[in-house]
């Protein structure tokens, strides 16, 4: 489980969530993630079996180490559409879409999720591991746009995934719950239990059906609360909720086919080599003025339309053997060639057999056998199409 352990020493002093207390009630076992101190797992439930409850009833996630961040004014969507290459005018109110976070060269400096609340109101959550370069990305170009109004907070954000995730959510909410599809969101009360508004987005990263709950926690009865409302999903019907850590989290995303910002993502990569280009609507790929393009257009476009102009391509990898890692040399069978690399892998809890992200040279197509390297030895293995299980999301 090293993956989780980043930039973080011993000495450093960890970052504990407001669902701290629930985590310590649980027995969950931490780990240092991203400057906090997270459950990787919690007591009676091993890894597989956290990942395996997740596909068939409901598993709580605290995601609450990602910092979410406001934009309100005139300026937000030419600044959000300098810094990502979405088109705000396609999202309708209250919808999301992912996007991503770009430098001058088209690398991908985080990923994130940007909902609009209205034609000059957005909402975005980043990765807690690139916080504070995402702050200071973000805030350097601030000064270019005028009629702005940007914040960053941190709060209860809290993640309820799984097929059973909308039957769960609806005994705490007025609103029917049907009504509300992938990607939107909606604001409410929690019955009896969270005296403020929160927001509901259905959406989430495991693949399943699910929502992701920001719950306001500026006070000591808010953070109160907002433990009172996670222990009572899990109490209330314990056969069917349970509270699930970072472990189950990662390879639920993998075999999704969600990539991991700092193995499947980083500035070096740009969204067509990281098999993202959908994330580029036409509507953005003919800007004739330079002062609408967003970060990194020339070289983003270029391999759009000149499929030659690079080389490697995220896609997936199965195996044989022991699970290949972030970083494992995948080979040409014939030459022993090196033609790419696993970003992130693991033996699959569903599908009984290992899996990975990878980059590996588009000349080799899916179903091409490959060698990968692990723990220095040749291991058999086959180019595969993403996702590896098919996505739930409510359509």
């Amino acid at each position: 489980m090293n993956r989780f352990i980043r930039n973080n020493s011993t000495t450093t002093k960890l970052i504990k969530t407001p669902l701290y207390d629930s985590h310590l009630k649980y027995e969950a076992k931490f780990v240092p993630y991203a400057g906090y101190e997270m459950p990787i797992m919690y007591k009676g439930l091993s890894h597989i079996e956290s990942h395996k409850w997740v596909r068939s009833k409901v598993g709580l996630f605290d995601v609450s180490h990602m910092l979410q961040h406001t934009f309100k004014g005139k300026g937000s969507v030419g600044l959000l559409q300098k810094l990502t290459p979405i088109d705000l005018s396609l999202l309708k109110p209250n919808t999301s879409s992912l996007s991503v976070l770009l430098n001058d060269q088209g690398g991908i400096i985080d990923d994130c999720i940007i909902t609009k609340i209205k034609d000059d109101e957005y909402y975005m959550v980043t990765n807690a591991g690139c916080r504070e370069k995402d702050i200071s990305f973000i805030e350097r170009n601030l000064s270019k746009f005028e009629d702005l109004d940007y914040k960053n907070f941190d709060g209860t954000l809290l993640a309820i995934q799984g097929p059973k995730s909308s039957e769960l959510l609806s005994k705490f909410v007025n609103e029917d719950l049907n009504n509300l599809k992938f990607g939107s969101i909606l604001r409410t009360n929690i019955k009896s239990i969270i005296d403020n508004e929160i927001q509901i987005s259905r959406t989430g990263y495991t693949g399943e059906d699910g929502f992701e709950l920001s719950i306001p926690s500026n006070n000591v009865e808010e953070i109160k609360q907002s433990n009172e409302f996670f222990q009572t999903l899990v109490d209330e019907q314990p056969e069917l909720v349970q509270p699930i850590g970072l472990a189950a989290r990662d390879s639920l995303r993998l075999e999704a086919g969600m990539c991991l910002y700092g193995n499947d993502l980083n500035e070096e990569i740009t969204p067509v080599e990281s098999s993202l280009s959908w994330l580029i609507p036409k509507t953005r790929r003919n800007i004739e003025s330079k002062d609408l393009r967003f970060n990194g257009y020339d070289k983003i476009i270029e391999q759009i339309n000149n499929k030659s102009s690079f080389k490697t391509r995220r896609i997936g990898v199965t195996s044989k053997g022991p699970a290949p890692r972030s970083g494992s040399k995948i080979l040409n069978p014939e030459t022993d060639e090196v033609i790419g690399y696993v970003s992130s892998g693991l033996l699959s809890p569903i599908l009984g057999y290992n899996i990975g992200q990878a980059y590996i040279d588009k000349k080799f197509k899916i179903g091409s056998p490959v060698n990968i390297e692990v723990r220095g030895k040749k291991r058999e293995g086959t180019i595969t199409k993403l996702p590896f299980v098919a996505n739930n999301f409510f359509k």
